[in-house]
């Protein structure tokens, strides 16, 4: 393939992942990243399936995925007595391989060959016949051949390329808060404790404090990590169980994020000569499949650059055409009705799943099949 100039915005793990396959391939990439440098921690990610499999053998990575791997964590879910409902299995929760984000991003940064400019974002895209001409914050502007958002569902490479984020970006009725409390209550046992539109878990690989909550959308500057706390107190208010405990060490977490469950529903995945990967394409927040899309995404993308031996026009087109049948599953439904039921006999109806070994069986069966509902070529060997 010829010598392509690359921009990615975000490295998280959609764009180290393109840029994994696109420097094997010739190319010559940078990754902008609004953060200081690879963001450690993050809740557990996994993979599921002999899809998301192979593509990590292909890319080199898998013996490094599987000796840094958390293990699936079974997670009790209790009353507010402390009294088991039910238990969420580890291969229900964890996939086949489950992992850190934050380790899993050092994983991809170390297999990248490529530039990195951190604590930077792009201000804006000028497309030319030629190329894209970028504007930075604090680095020079510059020239390149093309540009990929790969800048999770809040891109701001889709915003300046594509449109405002109210025209792409769903509201799914709840929030997610991930908290690093320091020492775990319960003596880090994974349990999930749920009171309608509320649910609060300790324990496990995600963060020592997990909440998912019903709200109507939320107005809040999302650098502004004080309000947000307010907002995730104010939003368990009266709640029972050790729920208190939690909320009270909020002010002082280590690590805090706020966002909400959202969909991204777009009618094209490019513009011209950029392109967009992972979530800020087809995200679903706590959907249970985005580490995979944005693997496999990154996989067909740079594999169809290769075919098409650099010609945007024809790859972005077969990466849409290969990617989209399988990103259907990130337009299904949202995990806020099933982490944080609405009334009590929906709770109970949930845990019951979980009791039943059919019910339970048809779940995985059916994430298996989404997860490896694609025909991957061989883009290395040509088939």
């Amino acid at each position: 393939m010829k010598n392509l100039n690359v921009l990615i915005s975000g490295a998280s793990i959609a764009g180290p992942a393109l840029a994994v396959w696109l420097t094997r391939y010739g190319c010559t990439v940078t990754v902008v990243e609004r953060a200081p440098s690879v963001r450690p921690g993050g809740q557990a990610v996994d993979f599921k399936g002999a899809t998301h499999r192979t593509v990590l053998e292909r890319m080199g990575i898998l013996d490094d995925v599987l000796a840094r791997q958390t293990g699936g964590t079974d997670q009790t879910i209790i009353d507010a007595d402390e009294r088991p409902q039910a238990v969420i299995p580890g291969e229900f929760t964890g996939g086949e391989i489950e992992i850190r984000r934050g380790d899993l991003a050092d994983i991809l940064y170390e297999h990248a060959d490529c530039e990195y400019l951190f604590g930077d974002t792009i201000t804006a895209l000028t497309e030319t016949p030629d190329g894209v001409d970028v504007t930075f914050a604090h680095a020079e502007p510059r020239r390149f051949d093309l540009v990929v958002g790969a800048d999770g569902i809040h891109s701001n490479v889709r915003r300046l390329a594509f449109g405002p984020e109210r025209d792409y970006v769903h509201f799914l009725g709840h929030y997610y808060a991930l908290a690093e409390l320091g020492a775990q209550i319960g003596g880090g046992e994974a349990v999930m404790y749920n009171e309608p539109g509320r649910m609060a878990a300790v324990g496990g690989p995600k963060a020592s404090a997990f909440f998912v909550f019903a709200s109507p959308e939320l107005d809040y500057d999302r650098g502004d990590t004080a309000t947000q706390r307010q907002l995730v107190t104010e939003a368990y208010r009266g709640a029972g169980w050790r729920v208190p405990e939690l909320i009270a060490k909020l002010p002082d977490a280590r690590e805090f994020y706020l966002d909400s469950l959202a969909r991204v529903t777009i009618d094209h995945y490019s513009r011209g000569r950029i392109v967009l990967l992972g979530d800020a394409a087809y995200g679903n927040t706590l959907g249970g499949f985005g580490t995979g899309l944005a693997i496999v995404g990154a996989y067909v993308l740079a594999g169809e650059l290769l075919a098409a031996n650099g010609d945007h026009r024809v790859a972005f087109a077969r990466y849409e055409e290969q990617l989209r049948p399988y990103a259907k599953v990130s337009q299904r439904g949202s995990a806020g009705p099933f982490l944080a039921p609405p009334s009590p006999l929906r709770i109970k109806l949930r845990d019951w799943t979980f009791k039943s070994r059919f019910l339970l069986g048809l779940m995985l069966k059916a994430t298996d099949k989404f997860a490896t509902d694609i025909e991957l070529t061989d883009y290395a060997s040509g088939s």
